[in-house]
């Protein structure tokens, strides 16, 4: 089992915990001094109050949103998914957006996305004027069909 050796940078801030022993990702908190309320089509940043280290540059920490908190009241990771290189060191803050209707207050010490910690391949970069055949080819977007 990997170490992901965690810093605390606020006396407030909440260590990441996964919900169950099965769950792929460690529950990320706000570490805010007073509630924040996200108006629909808004950004907004919040702090978790830690910074981590990785073990190794073949790994990286990737952010999702929450399941709840996207399906039950459309609050989102605002860059799709948060990516935290093995090297950066900082605060670990995240992005939100409101894609709802409705307002959407975040009271401190709530579950605001959910980091999973998983393998980077470190590819080097070749050009070439030629790529292999494939069946698919060129096709995209659907092109592999609907069903």
């Amino acid at each position: 089992m990997k170490k992901v050796k965690i810093k605390r940078l606020s006396e407030t801030a909440v260590i990441p915990t996964r919900a169950t022993g099965g769950s792929a990702g460690a529950d990320l908190y706000a570490c805010i001094k007073e509630a924040v309320t996200i108006k629909p089509g808004e950004l907004v940043k919040i702090p978790t109050g830690i910074a981590i280290e990785l073990e190794g540059n073949e790994l990286a920490a990737f952010l999702f949103a929450r399941s709840g908190l996207g399906v039950k009241h459309g609050i989102c990771l605002s860059n799709g998914v948060g990516v935290i290189d093995s090297d950066y060191r900082g605060e670990i803050c995240v992005g939100l957006c409101n894609v709802s209707n409705e307002e959407y207050t975040v009271v401190p010490g709530e579950r605001i996305a959910q980091m999973v910690i998983m393998p980077v391949v470190c590819a080097e970069f070749a050009e070439t004027d030629i790529l292999s055949d494939t069946d698919r080819g060129k096709g995209g977007f659907g092109s592999s069909g609907k069903m």
